[in-house]
C-alpha cells in the first residue's frame, strides 16, 4: 500500500526566512510548526522536507554546514515527537561556483526531490500535500502530480498570482488540508 506524505519546503515554512540560514543560532522555527507536523503525523502522513540550498552553490556555506544545521533541526523535531521521514536538498544553482554551477532535475521547480521521495518511500503523490512559500515550490508539486499544493504567504506576497490550490498566512492553517 502506498503512503501519503506532507512535503515541506524548509526556509520560510519550517523556519523563518532569513536569507541563507546555515547556522544554528540564526535558525528560528515558525510558530506552530511542531503542532502542525504532529497533527499530520497522527494522520499517518510521512513528513518529507524538500529544500533548495543555493547558498552552497553560491559559496555562502558548505554542504557540511548544511548537514550540521540539518542534524540539529532533526534533533529538535525528535524532542517534540515529530519524526521527519527524510530531508532532500539540492545544492546546485546555475549561477553558483564549480562544481555546483549546474542545472539539476532536483532543483525546484523541477520535481526531482519529490520523485526521489516517492520512489524511496512508495508515496501516493495524488494523496499527498505540499506546502511552500515560493511559487517554485508550488510548481515542483504540480510538476510531480501532487494535487494539493498550498502557498504559505508573507504579507508582501499577498495578492500575487499563484497556481497553488490554497493560500495560508500561518502554518497552523494547514491543518484544514488534512
Amino acid at each position: 500500500m502506498k503512503s501519503k506524505a506532507l512535503f515541506l519546503d524548509r526556509d520560510g515554512v519550517i523556519n523563518v526566512e532569513k536569507n541563507y540560514v546555515y547556522r544554528i543560532q540564526d535558525f528560528e522555527f515558525q510558530p506552530h510548526v511542531f503542532e502542525v507536523l504532529q497533527k499530520f503525523q497522527s494522520e499517518n502522513y510521512l513528513l518529507i522536507i524538500i529544500t533548495n540550498q543555493a547558498g552552497v552553490a553560491k559559496g555562502y556555506y558548505s554542504e557540511e554546514d548544511f548537514h550540521i544545521l540539518n542534524n540539529w533541526m532533526l534533533e529538535q523535531f525528535q524532542k517534540a515527537d515529530v519524526n521527519i521521514t527524510n530531508v532532500y536538498y539540492c545544492p546546485f544553482h546555475l549561477n553558483g561556483a564549480p562544481p555546483y554551477n549546474q542545472d539539476s532535475f532536483n532543483r525546484k521547480p523541477n520535481p526531482g526531490m519529490i520523485f526521489a521521495a516517492r520512489d524511496e518511500f512508495l508515496i501516493d503523490l495524488e494523496a499527498s500535500v505540499l506546502i511552500g512559500d515560493q511559487e517554485s515550490d508550488i510548481l515542483a508539486g504540480i510538476n510531480a502530480g501532487i494535487k494539493k499544493n498550498v502557498l504559505l504567504t508573507k504579507v508582501e506576497q499577498r495578492g500575487q498570482k499563484t497556481l497553488a490550490n490554497g493560500i495560508i498566512h500561518d502554518i497552523s492553517e494547514l491543518v484544514m488540508w488534512l
